[in-house]
């Protein structure tokens, strides 16, 4: 089968950094479904596995961690899907990804696409919102409805992949203020589009912003990015016994001191989580994605589908990694068919 892969870690622009490659076939498991993959889409978790993961000697490493496709077999355990259907999932970060044309995923952390989308737009969605959704309703604790009314989200790098979700989801599905940073106008226009109440730009001091637009503090933080930049600032700007949840992988290490003058609490998000440990509620990213395709189908939510690189080939990954190191990515890069 075509694969897209890499055999040592080298920059985005370098010709070797990803190539193009014919790998076996995999064979499902138990529990697997065996996807043929139409569309894909790229994250900050290919960049940094491609740039600091060195493969074994001469094995070819497959990124890859969003992906579309239609159930080609299904292992003898599984219950929930069988050939023919269209699925969206992001897969486990402990096994081959997906940049592949045959991929292997666990049906438990796996949905069925929305009706109403393409394949292509759909592939932007599954990491994201899987993120988006654990941090805002699992690790903030938010709850759906108007129960939070009169509190408050910064999104900290709401016009990224992971931001562009969570602020649909917050606004959509919570009574909170959503507040969103940018630092581009055309990123600032993106988040509006997206349902932020308000947006501030992230490049100026966030007290200063926030008072801009009338907030004095926060009830929550989403820290998406660069969070050991911001940190300080966070912590001014969250009220007493306010919450912090970060995905990000910080440069310097957070001084968690900082939080125990106002009794602040720091959460991490990592959506692979589930699948690494194989969980007793692995299947909780079953439902969260059947209930998002849900969403989609009905209106509520919306693809974060940014830009379209082509088709699944070395060139436009590489391409796609250069941009999402740049830091200028809105929504999500997404590449379709073999």
């Amino acid at each position: 089968m075509k694969a897209i892969a890499y055999y040592q870690s080298l920059p985005a622009d370098h010709p070797e950094a990803l190539q193009d490659v014919q790998l076996d076939a995999p064979s499902p498991g138990a529990h697997d479904l065996l996807v043929e993959v139409r569309a894909i889409s790229v994250n900050p978790v290919d960049t940094k596995i491609r740039q600091g993961v060195a493969p074994e000697h001469g094995a070819a490493k497959v990124l890859g961690w969003d992906a579309t496709g239609l159930v080609k077999a299904v292992g003898s355990e599984v219950t929930l899907f069988q050939p023919g259907d269209r699925v969206f999932y992001a897969g486990a970060i402990d096994r081959a990804g997906a940049n592949s044309e045959l991929h292997l995923v666990d049906e438990r952390i796996v949905g069925a696409m929305p009706a109403s989308l393409s394949f292509a737009e759909a592939a932007a969605l599954p990491l994201t919102a899987i993120t988006a959704w654990e941090l805002l309703f699992e690790r903030l604790q938010i709850a759906e409805g108007s129960a939070d009314q009169g509190q408050s989200l910064l999104i900290v790098g709401a016009a990224g992949g992971v931001g562009s979700i969570l602020t649909q989801l917050a606004r959509r599905l919570t009574g909170l203020t959503v507040i969103g940073t940018a630092s581009r106008p055309e990123t600032q226009a993106w988040v509006r589009q997206l349902g932020a109440h308000h947006v501030i730009d992230h490049g100026k001091p966030l007290s200063e912003e926030l008072a801009r637009i009338g907030v004095g503090q926060v009830t929550h933080v989403a820290s998406l990015t660069q969070t050991d930049q911001h940190y300080a600032q966070l912590v001014e700007c969250l009220q007493p016994q306010g919450r912090l949840a970060l995905i990000d992988d910080p440069l310097q290490p957070l001084d968690v001191m900082q939080l125990k003058r106002k009794s602040l609490s720091l959460h991490w998000e990592l959506m692979f989580t589930r699948s690494l440990y194989q969980t007793d509620d692995m299947i909780e990213q079953h439902r969260l994605l059947q209930r998002v395709s849900g969403l989609v189908d009905s209106g509520v939510l919306r693809t974060t589908l940014g830009e379209h690189f082509g088709r699944i080939d070395a060139a436009n990954l590489r391409r796609a990694h250069a941009l999402l190191e740049s830091g200028k990515a809105k929504g999500k890069i997404v590449l379709e068919g073999f």
